[in-house]
């Protein structure tokens, strides 16, 4: 939805002259009020939407209604000098025909403004957006010779630009500074030749109601990309938890519309960054929501639509490598549920993703809880004898080398990679004195563990760090100056591939 400040000013007075925004003669002494809406389009998806508008008002009272549509509902019908926000509701629109109508704010102090609204008809609902894949190309095996597993090879450390690009408000707006060539340089300088990033495309529409998303953000994402690649670094694009739509809502009741969103996305966003070689990786989506037989169904066809969408496009699309999560992005759920991948025309391209941060209680609890407490405290030599209630009781060595153990049998034996898509644990900087130092070195021993174990089991690391150089953060680069700010945690990193 476009939002922009439109204004109706009944009256100018010019040196005793009068301007109007009508031809009708007006009394003198008259003076200018205004009356302004914050937006002149309305764009609805073929359910029940609802938007709100923010009136500001000079007059004395105005008046809000929908022209000839029962099918709009307004919050309320007039207002009062002062800013009032209104809720304007469609309901569900069960014809496969696109419908308008206009929405009218009416003063008898200044001139009428109107809101123009439109909503999809079920046929759009029903999957069919307007089709993104507007100019297929004859398939392209230039730089893209390698299989996945050839790929996987050629994969050492991976690193995520987290709490960035998937930002819910903006890049910025979870606290990182903007993407540098700079930063990735730096991370490339410090032992990581690979790249995960997190990306948002929901919030980047330029128009709702037909799923298309807005060429600048696409142009920013693939300038992050090209940072990447230009540094020879192998680079993964996904669909991060964008607001929740797709990965909250993996059930048979919003099996079509997700479908649809998937793959009008995946059109756009595989068309857009065709021109870039093997070095560019596909992921389908993040963590999604599946706890049961029936959901993994829908993921499937999820991740079915995925595939068949970066296909289309033809271009080196036709051969690039395509990653599909797990339930959850869990091992054992994975294991356990995806028994079955989707279908792809274009043989030994994809790889499966799962995400470790396993034991939770060392990785990333910030406080106990009824079910378990916060460990300090993890793996063989790095047990406290003096805070023994922080010290792992699960998830250590063994637990780890046979979760991974899984993921081998299950893909990588199989030729299917597994990216290890994030991966990691914070640092709890409140400690002080011994416990603190223990439980760095713990850390780090954690880290060096888990990179060690991937590689030893297929499996692609790539760590998460969201940008935090604080207490309980993740963070191992300082994004102000491009430094490494946690040598410790790097170093681990470094020492799990040897």
């Amino acid at each position: 939805m476009k939002n922009y400040l439109i204004t109706a000013a009944l009256f100018i007075v010019v040196s005793g002259v009068f301007a109007c925004s009508s031809e009708k003669e007006v009394p003198e002494n008259t003076i200018q009020k205004t009356l302004t809406i914050n937006t002149n389009k309305i764009d609805f998806e073929a359910k029940e939407s609802e938007t709100n508008v923010v009136i500001a008002a000079e007059v004395t009272s105005w008046t809000i209604s929908a022209s000839d549509a029962t099918w709009i509902k307004l919050s309320k019908t007039s207002g009062s000098k002062g800013t009032s926000l209104v809720t304007i509701t469609a309901l569900e629109n069960k014809s496969k025909d696109t419908r308008t109508a206009t929405v009218t704010i009416s003063s008898g102090e200044a001139a009428p403004l109107q809101v123009s609204v439109s909503q999809l008809g079920t046929a759009v609902a029903a999957g069919l957006y307007p089709s993104y894949n507007t100019n297929p190309i004859a398939a392209d095996a230039s730089g893209m010779s390698s299989t996945a597993a050839q790929l996987a090879a050629k994969i050492k450390l991976g690193w995520n630009i987290g709490n960035t690009m998937e930002a819910i408000n903006g890049e910025t707006a979870w606290g990182n500074p903007k993407v540098t060539k700079a930063l990735i340089d730096a991370v490339k300088a410090n032992g990581f030749n690979a790249i995960r990033i997190p990306c948002s495309w929901n919030q980047y529409l330029a128009n709702t109601a037909t799923a298309q998303i807005k060429t600048d953000w696409l142009n920013r994402v693939k300038e992050v990309v090209q940072y990447c690649v230009d540094n020879n670094m192998y680079v993964v694009i996904n669909i991060h938890w964008d607001g929740g739509w797709l990965e909250n809502n993996i059930t048979e009741a919003k099996k079509v519309e997700n479908n649809a969103k998937q793959k009008a996305f995946w059109e756009q966003i595989a068309t857009h960054f065709r021109g870039f070689d093997e070095h560019l990786l596909f992921a389908s989506a993040n963590e999604p929501n599946v706890e049961d037989a029936v959901q993994m169904a829908v993921l499937t066809s999820y991740h079915q639509t995925f595939i068949d969408a970066v296909r289309s496009t033809g271009g080196k699309n036709a051969y690039r490598t395509l990653v599909v999560q797990g339930p959850a992005t869990d091992i054992e759920k994975t294991n356990k549920l995806m028994l079955k991948l989707p279908v792809d025309k274009t043989a030994n391209r994809m790889m499966v993703e799962v995400h470790y941060y396993s034991p939770w209680n060392f990785a990333g609890l910030t406080k106990d809880e009824s079910w378990g407490k916060m460990f300090y405290y993890w793996g063989t030599g790095f047990h406290s004898a003096t805070d023994p209630d922080r010290n792992a009781t699960w998830g250590e060595e063994t637990d780890l080398a046979n979760n991974f153990k899984l993921m081998k049998t299950q893909f990588v034996d199989k030729g299917i990679p597994v990216l290890l898509g994030e991966f990691g644990a914070i640092r709890r900087t409140s400690l002080t004195g011994d416990a603190l130092t223990l439980h760095l070195n713990s850390r780090a021993y954690y880290l060096k563990t888990v990179v060690k174990q991937a590689k030893a089991n297929g499996l692609l690391p790539f760590y998460w760090d969201e940008g935090s150089t604080g207490d309980k953060g993740f963070g191992i680069f300082n994004r102000s100056n491009n430094t490494v700010f946690d040598t410790k945690a790097l170093n681990a990193l470094i020492e799990g591939l040897q």
